[in-house]
């Protein structure tokens, strides 16, 4: 089957894979039982250049731009059934990473981007607060200009990597009346005075992802810490969201590749009436359809990364990669559950732990509803 990954990138698969089978894997159901993965996890990937890939060497990052690294990584952890603990990485790496290259200035540069590259400074994003999902020009948290400062107060939710990291973007509305463009981007820093974290979210998925909600009381953020330009953080937030969709969408996909796998094996060794699950024509068919979902979704996911590789990924293509990926994501871990029947609801097997984790994927990122709205503006336009 024609690809898009030529030796290079398969060389760094083998590589990754090696350190996800060595020092991720065998932590995988301790971190679940935690709620947090172990943050060192984070340096030690650092340590091998799989943080920070498209960082500038300059600052010790990978300095590539190409997307097909990511995928590889994406790809790598969604097969290794891990949970949630692979979720912090990909939100680093392809999510949070991109703001802080495209925005920072000279000074944040030197200041950041080193310790973002090494896995030392731990990223996350901070956008929905308890009475706001999806509608960003609903946010309350606020910030004050006061000298060379600003102070923050509100509160944030379901901030993942809310408890490890380092460095939060925190959206806040920074002029009242300003509507859209009365927004901006603060990075709040761990330990800075009024900033707390509240508790990890107990999900029913997703477990070893620290998922957190954050605090602001009058924490005196500096001016230098605004990222890009006061009052641009809608505009902002919007260009990674082709990235950030896709890298959702790809998750999706690997996730039910490694189901569709862990099935196949299953249905081979297990016997029912005397005969393999797989002797029989409802495995058969349930596996045929869920093959041919994955086998036609690949190379409309591939033709996204090159898009995105060449700056042409659209908004509504990557709505659509995020749609059907997350959507296949849970269609495909559901059918792979009922083949292991009474089984599959135990966590004895990696398919519960899928199915479980697969439902947040039609949340974050943007709901179903709002991707669908996304599309058939383009379509109708």
């Amino acid at each position: 089957m024609p690809t898009i990954y030529d030796d290079t990138h398969e060389m760094f698969r083998s590589s990754f894979q090696a350190f996800v089978d060595s020092e991720m894997a065998p932590h995988g159901d301790d971190w679940e039982t935690a709620g947090i993965m172990d943050r060192s996890i984070y340096v030690e990937a650092g340590k091998h250049g799989f943080t920070g890939l498209a960082i500038d060497e300059a600052f010790g990052g990978g300095g590539t731009s190409d997307f097909r690294f990511n995928a590889v990584i994406t790809e790598v952890l969604a097969g290794a059934g891990l949970g949630g603990a692979g979720l912090g990485i990909t939100l680093h790496n392809d999510i949070c990473s991109p703001y802080f290259i495209e925005y920072c200035n000279e000074e944040q540069q030197q200041r950041w981007l080193p310790g973002i590259a090494s896995g030392e400074l731990v990223t996350a994003i901070a956008m929905t607060e308890p009475g706001t999902g999806s509608d960003l020009q609903g946010i309350a948290t606020h910030a004050t200009r006061d000298g060379d400062e600003y102070i923050l107060n509100g509160s944030k939710t379901f901030i993942t990597n809310g408890l490890n990291s380092d460095l939060i973007i925190v959206v806040a509305r920074t002029h009242p009346d300003g509507g859209r463009t009365g927004m901006s981007l603060l990075v709040v820093e761990r330990g800075m005075s009024g900033f707390e974290r509240g508790r990890n979210i107990e999900k029913i998925g997703q477990h070893s992802q620290d998922t957190a909600e954050l605090f602001f009381d009058d924490v005196r953020v500096p001016a230098a810490n605004v990222l890009g330009e006061e009052g641009r953080a809608f505009e902002y937030l919007t260009f990674n969201l082709a990235q950030e969709r896709l890298s959702i969408g790809l998750y999706g996909l690997a996730a039910a590749e490694a189901a569709l796998g862990w099935t196949v094996d299953y249905v081979q060794e297990r016997t029912a009436f005397g005969s393999p699950l797989s002797s029989f024509q409802n495995t058969k068919f349930e596996l045929a359809d869920v093959a041919t979902e994955i086998a036609v979704t690949r190379p409309f996911m591939e033709e996204c990364i090159l898009e995105l590789n060449a700056g042409e990924l659209s908004a509504a293509k990557a709505a659509q990669a995020k749609l059907w990926g997350s959507e296949l994501q849970g269609r495909v871990t559901d059918r792979c559950l009922q083949l292991f029947g009474g089984y599959g609801y135990t966590t004895e097997y990696p398919i519960s732990r899928a199915w479980t984790d697969a439902r947040i994927s039609r949340i974050y990122g943007g709901t179903s509803e709002i991707m669908k709205t996304i599309i058939a503006k383009d379509v109708l336009a």
